[in-house]
């Protein structure tokens, strides 16, 4: 199995932490978050990694033959004006249509969540995190409804994502950013932002996910119970670090 990590985004909340690094550069628990992908997906057992990059990308190809894992440096020269979707295009000639893991580059997990992913047969599929909650309280506090998003998953497919709730109930896990391509899944995915055309620039992760929905694709939904973190703003890695210093970190991933 092969895997993509999108990397091409500036991370501008991070504020002084990108001014000269891309985010995935940035440093939690004494290592980059790229090495801490880099790992968990070469100890699942992915063969072949990419890495998509984009602002600052020479600092990445630098990394390409060194860390926890070797990979293949890839870049979305047009990251500045488009997103993660168009991103992961850059990498589709790569993977070749292959079976593939899909990490975004700001978060970190263990192995054992990859490689539940991997289990999963469905053409697209993904991981949530049933205690959302928790991770939320430590990173924002306050009303989660302000700017948490919908999910809901039965049976092990994902039903509804990415839309503003109205009540709690709307919000039964957060979409964590590891997804997992089969290679129809590939197929559905080029097919569906081919028929899209420019549009893909303005589209989403989440936003691409409903569409896939609505057209009836089905999308597997995979369950774990913290060991992650999103990293989004300066504020996020002062508060992961005093967690893990703290210890009994309910989403601490090592």
């Amino acid at each position: 199995m092969k895997a993509v990590i999108l990397a091409a985004g500036r991370g501008s909340r991070l504020k002084r932490h990108t001014d000269d690094l891309p985010k995935c550069l940035t440093e939690l628990a004494a290592r980059p978050l790229l090495y801490w992908q880099l790992e968990a997906l070469s100890q699942a057992g992915a063969g072949e990694i990419a890495v998509v990059s984009g602002y600052q990308s020479g600092k990445i190809k630098e990394l390409a033959g060194s860390g926890p894992a070797p990979f293949t440096a890839l870049e979305n020269v047009r990251w500045a004006e488009t997103n993660m979707l168009a991103s992961l295009l850059c990498a589709a000639d790569w993977a070749g249509g292959e079976e593939c893991l899909i990490s975004y580059s700001d978060i970190v997990y263990p192995a054992a969540h990859a490689r539940q992913l991997m289990g999963d047969k469905n053409p697209v599929a993904l991981t949530y995190d049933l205690q959302w909650e928790k991770l939320w309280s430590l990173r924002s506090g306050g009303d989660p409804l302000f700017d948490a998003e919908t999910f809901r998953a039965e049976g092990g497919l994902l039903k509804d994502i990415g839309l503003k709730p109205q009540s709690l109930d709307e919000v039964r896990g957060q979409y964590m950013g590891l997804l997992k391509l089969t290679a129809t899944g590939w197929r559905i995915w080029l097919e569906t932002c081919r028929a899209m055309g420019q549009a893909v620039d303005r589209t989403d992760m989440t936003g691409f996910l409903r569409k896939l929905l609505a057209e009836g694709v089905k999308i597997g939904a995979v369950p774990v119970s913290g060991a992650w973190c999103e990293v989004d703003t300066d504020g996020d890695l002062e508060k992961y670090e005093a967690a893990l210093a703290a210890g009994n970190f309910s989403h601490d991933w090592r």
